[in-house]
């Protein structure tokens, strides 16, 4: 692809998968509260801030806390979800990622990671690719989650490559948006094959490979 000097990935579900692992440290806090949660409300939680998680599952229920209460049941959640992590291995890391970001870096391109969580960082480390990207851009560097493009422009600024020059691999929708708003071109990964907001639309990783 013309003019692309660097590929900003996204972390969860693109290249490591700890969906799971979030959804069973908000249940754990739920269940604590007495809230009610399930995979259906889990759904709306993709691609949003940690706060803004908890809002959405302390729904009408919100206004029983104060600011600083809720800032405590989201580091409790992360605590939880950080015991997880800690069982995370090099060999969570399919093989197919691993061989596509090194074919990728083989041909010269800059990669970054572009993403809005605060464990970025711990969980490159536990996968094995703690020193692997050229610039790291996460949670704990921006004030402002996706859809807004803060971490693709911090991520961008890193590298020093401007963002006509380089591209975001996003498997959510919030992630295209930020995309798009930063003025970075953008790669969907969606199982079907559909994502009528990315340029570019692939089923896997490794079909990164057939573009760059």
């Amino acid at each position: 692809m013309n003019n692309i000097y660097a590929i900003i990935f996204d972390l969860d579900g693109v290249i490591c998968s700890t969906d799971r692992y979030h959804y069973l440290a908000w249940k754990a806090l739920a269940d604590r509260l007495g809230i009610p949660f399930d995979e259906q409300v889990n759904s709306q939680l993709r691609g949003v801030s940690r706060m803004e998680s908890l809002e959405i599952i302390l729904g009408n229920h919100s206004g029983e806390y104060s600011e600083q209460e809720k800032l405590a049941l989201a580091e409790k959640k992360n605590e939880i979800y950080r015991s997880y992590l800690s069982a995370m291995t090099p060999g969570d890391l399919s093989k197919e990622v691993r061989m596509t970001l090194h074919t990728l870096r083989q041909r010269g391109y800059l990669l970054a990671i572009g993403s809005s969580s605060k464990n970025t960082r711990q969980i490159l480390n536990q996968l094995g690719l703690g020193d692997f990207f050229d610039a790291v851009a996460d949670g704990t560097q921006i004030t402002k989650s996706k859809p807004d493009p803060e971490v693709f422009l911090l991520a961008s600024s890193m590298l020093g490559v401007s963002p006509e020059n380089a591209i975001v691999i996003e498997d959510a929708e919030s992630g295209v948006q930020a995309a798009k708003a930063g003025r970075f071109r953008s790669i969907g990964i969606r199982s079907d094959g559909n994502d009528p907001m990315s340029d570019i639309t692939i089923k896997k990783l490794s079909n990164l490979t057939e573009i760059f």
